[in-house]
C-alpha cells in the first residue's frame, strides 16, 4: 500500500505533526496554523482512508491507522503530536505505542465516553442533527455517498458556520473509511487503555469547547483525573471545532506547548 499523503510547511525548528478528525483532511489545518511555520516544521497528514491517502477496503481500526502513520512518522521524532477529534485519539494511540518519538501531545476535542454503550447513549439522546448519522451505520454510509455525489454545492447553505475548505473535506473519503473509522475508533476503541500506557511524564494539553456536543467536556475531565501532567484549557462558547471558532487561541496554545 502507498504511504499516507502528507505535506510539510516550514523549513526549520522543532517538528509538529497534525492529525485531522473523521471527515477531515490535512486541509483542516493548513491555513489556520500558518503562523507557526516561521518557528516550526509542520507536518500535515491525511489519515488512512481520507483526503489523498489510500482508501483500502478494510476495517479501519485504530491499530491500522497507527500502522499507516508509522510509515510516515518513523525516524522523524522527537515531535509534538497534535490531533483533532478522532485524530486526537490516534495521537494518543501512537504515543502509547511509540513513546520514544512523541515528546508532547496537544488534543483538540478529544472524544471519550468510557464504553461503546455510553457513546451510543450519548448520541442517541443528543439534540444535534447528526445524532442519526452517529448512531446508524447504514444511514452514515448513505449520507457519505449522497454528500460526495449530490450535496457538495448545497452544504455551504446547510452548514453556514463551517469554512468552505472544511466542507470540501466531506467529499474526500469513502463511506467505508468514514463509517469504519467511526465505529472501530470512536465507539469501540478503549482510549483509557492507551492513556494508561502513556508515560506519566508526557505533557498532554487538551483544548476543548465548553459546548462540544460531539465530544462532551466531562469525558476528558474524567480521563485526565489523576494525571498531573495533563492540562485542560476550555474555550467558552465553542463547539467541537475550537480551531475554527478561535484560531488565535488555539494556535497560541499549540505554540506554547510545542515550545516546551
Amino acid at each position: 500500500m502507498a504511504p499516507l499523503s502528507h505535506e510539510q510547511l516550514g523549513e526549520s525548528g522543532p517538528l509538529v505533526v497534525f492529525l485531522h478528525g473523521v471527515g477531515g483532511t490535512a486541509g483542516y489545518w493548513r491555513a489556520r496554523i500558518a503562523p507557526l511555520r516561521g518557528s516550526h516544521r509542520l507536518l500535515l497528514v491525511d489519515l488512512l482512508g481520507f483526503g489523498r491517502s489510500p482508501k483500502p477496503w478494510r476495517r479501519y481500526t485504530v491499530d491500522r491507522h497507527v500502522e499507516a502513520l508509522r510509515g510516515v512518522l518513523e525516524g522523524r521524532g522527537p515531535f509534538t503530536l497534535v490531533g483533532h477529534s478522532f485524530g486526537a485519539m490516534a495521537a494518543v494511540a501512537y504515543a502509547a505505542r511509540y513513546p520514544g518519538e512523541v515528546e508532547r501531545l496537544v488534543l483538540l476535542g478529544l472524544p471519550y465516553f468510557g464504553s461503546e454503550a455510553r457513546a451510543r447513549a450519548h448520541f442517541r439522546h443528543s439534540s444535534s442533527p447528526d445524532r442519526w448519522v452517529m448512531t446508524n451505520m447504514a444511514l452514515a454510509a448513505v449520507t457519505c455517498i449522497v454528500t460526495r455525489r449530490v450535496m457538495r454545492r448545497v452544504l455551504p447553505r446547510l452548514l453556514p458556520d463551517m469554512p468552505r475548505d472544511v466542507l470540501d473535506d466531506l467529499a474526500r473519503h469513502t463511506w467505508r473509511s468514514f463509517t469504519s473509522t467511526l465505529w472501530e475508533g470512536v465507539y469501540r476503541h478503549d482510549l483509557a487503555e492507551d492513556a494508561a500506557r502513556l508515560s506519566p511524564e508526557l505533557p498532554v494539553l487538551l483544548l476543548h469547547g465548553d459546548r462540544d456536543a460531539t465530544a462532551p467536556l466531562d469525558g476528558v475531565q474524567r480521563l485526565m483525573a489523576g494525571r498531573p501532567r495533563w492540562t485542560l484549557l476550555v474555550l467558552p462558547g465553542a463547539d467541537h471545532h475550537p480551531l475554527l471558532r478561535d484560531q488565535a487561541w488555539c494556535v497560541n496554545a499549540i505554540q506554547a506547548a510545542a515550545a516546551g
